[in-house]
């Protein structure tokens, strides 16, 4: 039996301690072409048991909509830039979606093209 094929779109979870981290990173993704879109959702409260105790925290939830090509460049731009030791990075593959949004996505997450070389005159 064969594997499904697997899907060029993700949806990116993670979690920042605060609203302004929160923001900080979405706007990070976005500038740095890693993201289309990133939801940066209410502040919610985590319940977790972390190095054998129950914790609870809140926290401030991200939705990123991205591609799997720059996955790996996602994964640690959001490393580099959160705060936490371990910090939640899932991966949920996009099953189905309007073609013309995931068009964007695509295309918001490829690659820019290299500039052209400037001809300036003066150096002639």
């Amino acid at each position: 039996m064969n594997a499904p094929p697997q899907s060029p779109f993700l949806i990116v979870l993670t979690t920042l301690p605060e609203p302004a981290a929160a923001q900080a990173l979405a706007t990070a993704l976005i500038a740095d072409g890693l993201a289309a879109c990133v939801n940066v959702l209410a502040p919610c409260t985590s319940v977790y048991r972390w190095q054998g105790k129950v914790e609870t925290a809140a926290e401030t939830p991200l939705l990123i909509k991205t591609t799997a090509a720059v996955y790996p460049a996602l994964e640690a731009a959001i490393r580099a830039r959160h705060p936490y030791e371990l910090p939640e990075i899932v991966a949920v593959p996009v099953e189905r979606g309007l073609p013309a949004y995931l068009a964007w996505v695509a295309a918001s997450t490829a690659p820019s093209p290299p500039a052209p070389a400037s001809s300036d005159p003066s150096a002639e």
